[in-house]
């Protein structure tokens, strides 16, 4: 073993500037894939990272307008969505539905602080809709029942808007602000990556509008679906029963807008292990550049060694050894440069990441981790083994008599 590692150290020294060229291929090839798959696994962090952050198991549904006749009723007819929409879409049959929440909004309201103005309206929520939109309370509490029950004037604003107007979450619990010729307490402030919604009472929204039985859109919360299929279904089923409800076509896709989160996470995540995949055949092509070379390396190192593998066939080496030789000898220059654009790979993507940091949205965490570090070690072990297989293959068909007569 001993031996062999000499001649392969012996092998790699005999030829400085050309072992370092090529070298220098294998590394740069390794250096862009590792750059390549830092820059794809920060685009799926950052796709995770959002994907987390929301209830991907639902759809969100609003009124739309008609585009085909029914039963005698004309198209081009407005659909309103209303209170007792829920109830019908939960008792659907052929519906996976978990729950429903309506959601009441009006986007012209303003609210007074001391100094500062609230802006953006409210929507007016049950209890439940904290868990569906994953709204992380950062002091006080979230929208209750007995807010609801009692039309309570209670706000749940976001941590951002707490500090712009009060100085601090905590500083915004409990003060008072004016909305409507009303007074309303901030009872509760909520951090979220994107929500800025500014939450009451969905009794005290229906009775600011009138109690007129409309809402704004419908929050779907589907369970037991796991494929694309059963999304696509679950989003019929829910216009069926919106269609008996306001007589319409079943196929009238205008008549009710639906969003389907769950399939869009679906193809987001398949569009993410396209682009890794993408990024891998990218990646690989540019380090085959250097395999090539490696191979060629091989080849000249065969034919220069030819009256050394001839003397060591006339010694009684076999084949399988001149092939181990030339093999391993491969796949030590390939990882030794390999590893070089690892390491060089590695370092500038970590300082990529420390300079933008959090500051871009869209490219979280541009770094491998441990698993991709061994699956581009495999690729080396198996791009060395590849670039030393047919100089080998050609070692093992000298002839000793031959090699032995070749100067």
């Amino acid at each position: 073993m001993i031996d062999l590692f000499r001649e392969i150290s012996q092998t790699l020294s005999h030829n400085k500037l050309r072992m370092s060229l090529t070298g220098f291929a294998v590394a740069w090839g390794i250096f862009m894939l590792i750059v390549l798959l830092s820059l794809a696994g920060g685009l799926v962090h950052s796709f995770e990272s959002n994907m987390m952050t929301r209830n991907n198991n639902s759809l969100n549904v609003w009124g739309g307008w008609t585009t085909r006749a029914w039963h005698g009723l004309k198209e081009g007819r407005p659909i309103q969505l209303k209170e007792r929409d829920a109830a019908a879409v939960e008792a659907e049959p052929t519906a996976p539905v978990k729950q429903v929440m309506t959601e009441l909004r009006n986007d012209t309201v303003k609210f007074y602080g001391p100094v500062e103005v609230l802006t953006g309206g409210y929507v007016g929520v049950e209890p439940e809709n904290q868990e569906f939109a994953d709204l992380e309370i950062v002091t006080g509490r979230y929208i209750n029942a007995i807010d609801n029950r009692e039309r309570r004037h209670s706000l749940v604003i976001r941590d951002t808007e707490a500090e712009r107007i009060f100085g601090s979450p905590e500083n915004a619990l409990g003060k008072t602000m004016r909305g409507q010729g009303l007074a309303w307490t901030v009872v509760g402030v909520y951090n979220h990556r994107w929500r800025s919604e500014t939450y009451i009472p969905h009794s005290t929204a229906a009775a600011l509008m009138g109690f007129s039985g409309d809402v704004n859109s419908l929050n779907v919360e589907l369970t037991g679906v796991s494929t694309e299929e059963e999304g696509t279904r679950a989003e019929e089923a829910v216009r069926r029963a919106l269609a008996e409800q306001h007589e319409f076509d079943p196929e009238d896709n205008n008549a009710v807008w639906i969003n389907n989160r769950f399939n869009q996470s679906i193809s987001a995540a398949q569009g993410m292990k396209i682009l890794m995949y993408t990024m891998w055949a990218i990646g690989i092509l540019t380090l085959l550049s250097g395999v090539v070379g490696v191979s060629n390396i091989m080849f000249v190192s065969v034919r220069e060694r030819t009256h050394e593998i001839g003397i060591r066939r006339a010694l009684g080496a076999r084949p399988r050894n001149i092939l181990l030789q030339i093999v391993l000898e491969s796949v030590a220059i390939t990882t030794i440069f390999g590893y070089i654009g690892i390491v060089l790979g590695t370092v500038v993507m970590g300082i990529i990441n420390h300079v933008i940091g959090n500051s871009l949205e869209m490219l979280q965490n541009p770094t491998v981790d441990l698993a991709t570090a061994f699956e581009v070690t495999g690729v080396l072990i198996v791009a060395g083994a590849l670039a030393g297989l047919f100089p080998a293959i050609k070692a093992t068909k000298v002839r000793p008599v031959e090699a032995l007569r070749d100067e």
